[in-house]
């Protein structure tokens, strides 16, 4: 399973099948295939070579995931040089009802197609078969609440949880309070779970989701004001 498609599950509320907490959905599926991407070996992050410049993310030569989903996000990245927070926007674009399909086909959610109003088609992915989403949430659960060092993987969805705001949300952590929870995910995505290359981009591309998720609150408090 892709981080991407574990975030997605996270996000979704089991039983309505629509996103739950958060108006940035897509920004934060770019980000999880970014770091997709920075977990296969497939893009790179060099060094920034002055401070007026944003770090470019580049594909790595002659790497090409087995994903199709993946190889698709890796062309966007191939087409032109750009920095981690334009990708995370054009990634994302779409990318929910793609990763969701998917997950449709493997049986663990449903389709549910509606009308907003009796007017405009939506879609909605309730779930069918809970037990891969039970297993990243004990997963989770053991990194953030445990205190057990997580794999890559684990690693890498509690940086993007982290980078949204809801690393607290997604675990039970009675006795714990939830800064606390923030704290212990913040903590991880800073840590050595990943070689130095692939936490690099990683940490580009979970930077990036944070100041897109940031940019775009703000916009919205200067719309309502």
């Amino acid at each position: 399973m892709l981080v991407a498609e574990d975030l997605l599950l996270l996000l979704l509320d089991d039983e309505s099948g629509a996103v739950s907490g958060t108006s940035y959905a897509d920004t934060a599926l770019g980000g999880a295939l970014l770091t997709d991407l920075a977990l296969t070996g497939a893009v790179s992050v060099p060094e920034k070579t002055s401070v007026w410049r944003s770090a470019k993310v580049r594909a790595v030569p002659g790497v090409v995931p087995e994903d199709p989903v993946l190889r698709e996000a890796l062309a966007t990245v191939a087409a032109k040089e750009r920095n981690a927070q334009d990708l995370v926007g054009r990634l994302g674009k779409g990318a929910g009802g793609r990763l969701a399909q998917r997950l449709v086909e493997r049986g663990i959610l449903a389709r549910r197609d509606r009308r907003l109003l009796g007017l405009f088609p939506t879609k909605r992915w309730p779930m069918v078969d809970a037990g891969h989403e039970q297993d990243v949430r004990r997963a989770l659960r053991a990194a953030l609440v445990e205190g057990a060092e997580p794999d890559a993987h684990t690693g890498a969805l509690v940086a993007l949880l982290s980078a949204v705001g809801r690393a607290h949300k997604v675990v039970e952590h009675e006795g714990l309070a939830s800064r606390e929870v923030r704290r212990r995910a913040k903590e991880i995505a800073e840590g050595a779970w990943a070689a130095t290359a692939v936490r690099d981009a990683i940490r580009a591309a979970t930077a990036a989701t944070t100041a897109a998720v940031t940019a775009g609150a703000a916009t919205a408090a200067g719309s309502g004001s």
